[in-house]
């Protein structure tokens, strides 16, 4: 089969197309045909060495999958081949999604809905799942919060503003300028554009704050958030950021995605149900990953999909 190895650390261009044996499933796991692989930072991040979650190359990357359930190992009794499935298996463990056959546990797999096709399915499980559990599962969002999304126009944002809204919330987010329209057309209450308002000052105080950008952005965060409130952070805190929150009651929960059928069932349901839609930006063959990778940098609207 045709997958995408490196064998270094680096730049996209380290992502090549090989010929390589095609895995087989184990006791518990199934085989894919890979229609679509979503394209995420964390793939770019491992690609490049600043994040070495599968240790030295040669490895490939690549967690998002949708596609066919070509065969079955033993014990599995509720997929069966020709049944259409979308997950983000075995995160952070090598999923080695970008290649035309993936084998994944069948527990770390859905159904993908009739109304999603292989494109937006592809798209949707890592950060789709990003947005549930940091939101939903960890950060315990209710009906009528007020929550703050920060970069509401990413592949994470755009998905966590719908599902917010989705489960009634009041939705702030920031953009910026170009993208202000289209987080707003998610259905976001108030959209900010970060380079001319200060945030702080245009969103308090607010119940939670989903934060996916570091930096110095959860101490930011810290002062739009009343006391007791929930910061949702995907990169970490400081330990002042921390000590800060513990004085006035606000929960610090950092947040790293994990294998979640539940969680993709209950997407799939929004999607269902018209409440959620991933935003596909552009979708690449599979051999032209690199050429993913380098339009990824230049931090697109929505999500980066390879098609294989």
């Amino acid at each position: 089969m045709r997958a995408i190895t490196q064998t270094t650390v680096g730049g996209p261009e380290v992502l090549e197309l090989a010929d390589v044996p095609a895995p087989q499933p184990k006791p518990g796991e199934v085989l894919i045909r890979t229609r679509a692989a979503g394209v995420n930072p964390v793939d770019a991040a491992v690609r490049g060495g600043y994040y070495p979650l599968l240790g030295e190359p040669a490895f490939t990357v690549g967690w998002d999958v949708s596609g066919t359930v070509e065969a079955v190992g033993s014990g599995v009794t509720d997929l069966a081949p020709g049944d259409e499935v979308f997950g983000m298996p075995r995160f952070p463990a090598e999923a080695a999604a970008y290649a035309e056959l993936v084998t994944a546990p069948a527990s770390e797999l859905a159904r993908k809905p009739e109304t999603l096709d292989h494109l937006d399915a592809g798209a949707l499980p890592l950060a789709g799942l990003t947005a549930w559990q940091g939101l939903v599962t960890f950060g315990r969002l209710k009906a009528g919060d007020r929550v703050l999304i920060q970069a509401g126009a990413g592949g994470v944002g755009h998905l966590a503003v719908q599902i917010a809204k989705a489960r009634s919330a009041y939705v702030i987010a920031t953009a910026s300028p170009g993208k202000v329209d289209f987080v707003r057309s998610l259905g976001a209450d108030e959209v900010i554009d970060y380079t001319s308002n200060d945030f702080i000052a245009k969103a308090g105080p607010v119940d939670m704050v989903f934060e996916a950008l570091g930096g110095d952005h959860p101490e930011k965060s810290l002062k739009v958030l009343k006391n007791g409130g929930t910061l949702v952070v995907l990169l970490g805190a400081t330990d002042k950021a921390a000590a800060e929150a513990e004085t006035r009651g606000i929960r610090i929960e950092r947040i790293s995605v994990r294998p979640d059928r539940a969680g993709l069932e209950e997407l799939a349901k929004l999607v269902e149900a018209g409440k959620l839609k991933v935003h596909v930006a552009r979708s690449f063959p599979l051999a032209e990953a690199a050429a993913a990778h380098s339009f990824l940098a230049d931090k697109p609207i929505g999500k980066v999909v390879l098609t294989a």
